[in-house]
């Protein structure tokens, strides 16, 4: 356990560095406010924090600066977090489209971090609440497929009968009548059985319809969306590494380990911050992710984070995630 002092000491040094980017020395911290301490003696307190992992001293500066197990102590038991206003932060997003709000969420959170925004969009939704068709050639039409949290799948079915407008009325309004709110495959069994009752030339329209409706609904979305990589382009600690950089930039493309990190979020509530270098869950030393879940209609459906450098002002992001992850629920939510 540290005193009281070495804490005093291990958070001034922490947020020097988050603030400055240069390695922190005991003349600098015998500056300090609050720490009135000599310079030996903050010496001798900065080797027994060297000593026990907090803080390395790089091999070109006689300063020091945290290792991520320092962050991680830093962050939960030494971070307060301020509930002021962030200026940016609107007061909600509008109640639109799933893939529009995830859109919107992933830019927000890069526009107001400077760094990276991260948003795991919600799993599609087998579900149809509302299906319509349109005609867009002979024996060629198009069907449009709402599901009840107001995702619209499009695809396009060819037949080998050319439908008049009246049969593509009667056949849409069959399905809502008799199948919203169900599953595709519970409509596909159902609507197998029924057959023997419809028309012939409507249930092959029906039929082709809820193969379709099926295929969409089953692929999966854009899974991970990711705004602001080009941010980490200016960011000290990454634009002097480029082996660094392509290999973060290459974490964002193949998104696997991405999926892997939100998923774990995920299970938890409230933000969690996962620090680069202490667990296997963020691949790189360089790299510190502060996420978040958010619900709809109190059910966990996704995740949201900031991907930044381990020197990021924790404080601020913690805001931005928390926030931003109840104007997502908020908006999910209410867009029905």
């Amino acid at each position: 356990m540290l005193d009281d002092r070495a804490k005093l000491l291990l958070q001034t040094l922490v947020e020097r560095y988050i603030a400055d980017g240069t390695p922190v020395g005991s003349r600098t911290l015998s500056k300090a406010p609050g720490l009135e301490l000599s310079a030996a003696t903050i010496r001798n307190v900065m080797a027994d924090l060297e000593e026990l992992g907090l803080i390395v001293s790089p091999h070109t500066s006689a300063g020091r600066v945290p290792t991520a197990r320092g962050y991680r102590l830093f962050v939960d038991s030494m971070l307060t977090v301020q509930r002021d206003d962030l200026s940016g932060m609107p007061s909600q997003l509008a109640a639109e489209q799933p893939q529009k709000v995830i859109a919107n969420a992933a830019n927000l959170l890069s526009s107001l971090s400077q760094f990276v925004g991260v948003v795991l969009a919600p799993k599609r939704s087998a579900i149809f609440k509302h299906i319509e068709f349109l005609r867009l050639s002979e024996k060629r039409y198009l069907v449009i497929i709402v599901s009840p949290d107001g995702d619209v799948q499009n695809r396009v079915i060819f037949t080998p009968t050319d439908y008049s407008q009246s049969q593509l009325i009667e056949a849409s309004n069959y399905l809502n009548a008799h199948y919203a709110g169900l599953e595709m495959e519970q409509v596909r069994q159902q609507l197998k059985a029924e057959l023997q009752s419809l028309q012939s030339e409507i249930a092959n329209l029906m039929q082709a319809a809820v193969q379709a409706s099926s295929d969409a609904m089953s692929q999966p979305a854009d899974e991970v969306v990711i705004s602001g990589e080009r941010n980490l382009l200016s960011v000290s600690d990454f634009a002097s590494d480029m082996g660094q950089l392509r290999r973060t930039f290459d974490m964002f493309e193949q998104k696997t380990q991405l999926l892997h990190l939100l998923d774990t979020s995920a299970q938890a509530q409230g933000v969690r911050i996962y620090i680069g270098g202490e667990s296997h869950i963020v691949p790189f030393e360089e790299l510190s992710v502060v996420s978040a879940p958010y619900k709809v209609d109190g059910q966990i459906v996704g995740t949201l984070g900031v991907i930044g450098p381990t020197r990021m002002p924790y404080e601020r992001m913690i805001r931005i995630v928390d926030i931003t992850s109840k104007l997502v629920s908020n908006a999910l939510s209410h867009q029905k």
